[in-house]
């Protein structure tokens, strides 16, 4: 069904929350990429400076490779939900990943230890970003969907060149979970699938999704069985001379979000289910649609191998290629100092570069 990606889609809804009121930002493409004075292209398809240059920034259509700041590296961990203490909004995030291991927007709130993305009336719901990339390694969480035609609830995983990998469930089934995969954001319809999980409803019970990447092979699995499996070898594509494979460090997405929203393409409300329900139950009794998350587990797996390993605190893009081969693990930083400062200068805006 003719639609763009969940985090396209979900990016452009939320692309006005970060701009500011009086400022319209250049768009980017790979046919038009940013200019030097604001030149990080963010997930939302428009340049600037600060957030625009951290998760999400596309350095093959920026104003160059290292107008991004450089991606925190992978850290193995399990997160629980006592307190939003460990997440930072997205207009106050500025790369530091240490103090803060999520970003995010919208409405999350914390309910019996678990966290709840929610989705008040005629919003466009919530987004809840992990700041450490994974490069290859088994992510997992305990989920129970949100319910409603035209509501969708997601865990992916999306690099800055876009490449995908989707957990997606809409609301208007409760019966199965749909999956599918994107490399560099090429929309490709025959890459979507979907399974059936077990048990009354995806909304009423706990079940434990996995993505379980390598550089070989990439697998789903739910409640402890691989219900999808694809293979890198199986997406060479011969025009191009490449692996068509989802390759590059990605973030773990969590997100609530209305696909059914009245304005979006028609294509994407009837993959849906239909144009959302803002006088639902869930509407009327608690106040937003919403989504539960449990416990979440990262696992993070070696890097390819060849990969260049200059130290051990980021990811880097070293060519245009946007490959695995294209990015090396170094020591540069990735916190900038400030909303103006981008990867060209990082320390624009602290307090020596502003006395000097």
């Amino acid at each position: 069904m003719l639609r763009l990606t969940s985090a396209l889609i979900f990016a452009s809804l939320a692309a006005s929350a970060v701009a500011a009121d009086d400022f319209t930002p250049p768009n980017c493409s790979l046919d038009e990429h940013c200019p030097e004075e604001y030149p990080c292209c963010s997930v939302y398809g428009q340049c600037g400076t600060g957030a625009y240059c951290l998760g999400g920034c596309d350095p093959l259509m920026s104003y160059s490779l290292d107008s991004c700041a450089p991606m925190p590296i992978c850290q193995s961990k399990t997160y629980k939900w006592e307190n939003l203490d460990n997440a930072a909004t997205n207009n106050e995030y500025l790369g530091n990943a240490s103090e803060s291991d999520w970003v995010y927007s919208g409405y999350p709130k914390l309910e019996d230890g678990n966290l709840l993305l929610t989705m008040p009336k005629n919003s466009v719901g919530s987004l809840f970003a992990n700041n450490h990339y994974v490069w290859y390694g088994k992510i997992g969480a305990n989920i129970k969907s949100s319910r409603g035609q035209g509501v969708v609830t997601a865990f992916i995983l999306l690099s800055d060149t876009k490449d995908e990998i989707d957990y997606e469930w809409v609301g208007a089934d409760l019966t199965e979970v749909q999956t599918n995969w994107y490399f560099q954001g090429i929309l490709d319809w025959t890459n979507g699938d979907s399974s059936k999980v077990d048990g009354d409803d995806t909304f009423g019970e706990w079940h434990h999704y996995e993505i379980d990447w390598s550089p070989d092979e990439l697998k789903w699995n739910v409640d402890g069985k691989t219900v999808r499996t694809l293979t890198k070898e199986s997406t060479f594509n011969e025009t191009a001379n490449r692996y068509d494979y989802p390759q590059t460090p990605s973030r773990m997405q969590l997100s609530l979000w209305p696909a059914g929203q009245a304005s979006n393409a028609q294509g994407t409300i009837e993959w849906a289910g239909g144009e959302i329900d803002w006088d639902h139950e869930d509407i009327k009794t608690k106040g937003y649609y919403y989504a539960t998350y449990g416990e979440v587990t990262v696992e993070c797996y070696d890097p390819p191998s060849g990969t260049s390993v200059k130290g051990d605190v980021s990811y880097d893009f070293k060519d245009n290629k946007g490959l695995d081969s294209s990015v090396e693990i170094t020591n540069n930083k990735t916190v900038l100092a400030s909303l103006g400062a981008t990867g060209l200068d990082m320390d624009l805006g602290s307090n020596s570069t502003m006395l000097s």
